[in-house]
């Protein structure tokens, strides 16, 4: 009932009506002024997202961490050095927002809980996915990374868990792939899963390569 009471007030705030008229610029300046969720944010609001409306690559992941919310850059720490090795791109090629998309379930730091950080705020993706993903026609390749985006993405059609989501990424087709989150905390479950590495991410790196091999003669 919280959840759908405060998705209500802020569809009144920011009618989603209007967000599919608007321009993407006008949308990401309404998403970066949201604060919907301000009073359930340890660190305050701070919505970290990149795109442009000539982007190819959509990267979905659960929400920025504490390193990621202090910089107000998206995937900066750790994790998106590995994921950036896992795409085989550099980070100009990765903070070109008219390459890459990024945008997460939730958009600001939802602070700490007992294992790790808390998951996306829940009121983030109903209120914006659906008007920001419709100004992003050119997209061919979609990244759920993690099982809240793998639950956005994938709905009902995803597996049992993670592991399982993440194996059978055939099934997927060719606009979409599961991953695991690139956190050093999953360094194990990569360590157990060799299929990831030999089967998963060649295909990853030469989707991505085909992808922007047509944007740019440049190297990335």
């Amino acid at each position: 009932m919280r959840k759908a009471h405060a998705v209500a007030v802020a569809r009144r705030e920011y009618p989603v009506g209007s967000m599919k008229q608007t321009t993407l610029d006008h949308l990401l300046i309404r998403i970066r002024a949201c604060r919907t969720c301000a009073a359930q944010l340890p660190l305050g609001p701070r919505p970290i997202l990149q795109a442009g409306p000539g982007a190819r690559l959509l990267i979905v992941g659960q929400a920025p961490g504490r390193r990621v919310h202090a910089s107000g850059i998206p995937w900066d720490d750790a994790s998106g050095e590995r994921l950036r090795a896992w795409l085989g791109i550099d980070a100009g090629c990765f903070y070109d927002p008219e390459r890459v998309a990024i945008v997460p379930v939730g958009f600001c730091y939802p602070g700490r809980g007992s294992g790790g950080d808390r998951p996306p705020r829940p009121e983030c993706a109903p209120l914006w996915f659906a008007a920001l993903r419709a100004q992003l026609p050119r997209i061919e390749l979609t990244l759920a990374i993690g099982q809240y985006a793998q639950r956005l993405l994938l709905g009902t059609s995803r597996k049992g868990n993670l592991t399982a989501t993440v194996r059978t990424w055939r099934d997927c087709g060719p606009r979409i792939l599961p991953l695991p989150h690139p956190s050093p905390r999953n360094t194990p479950w990569l360590r157990q899963q060799p299929w990831f590495a030999e089967e998963l991410l060649p295909e990853l790196r030469a989707r991505v390569q085909t992808l922007f091999a047509t944007t740019t003669d440049e190297p990335v």
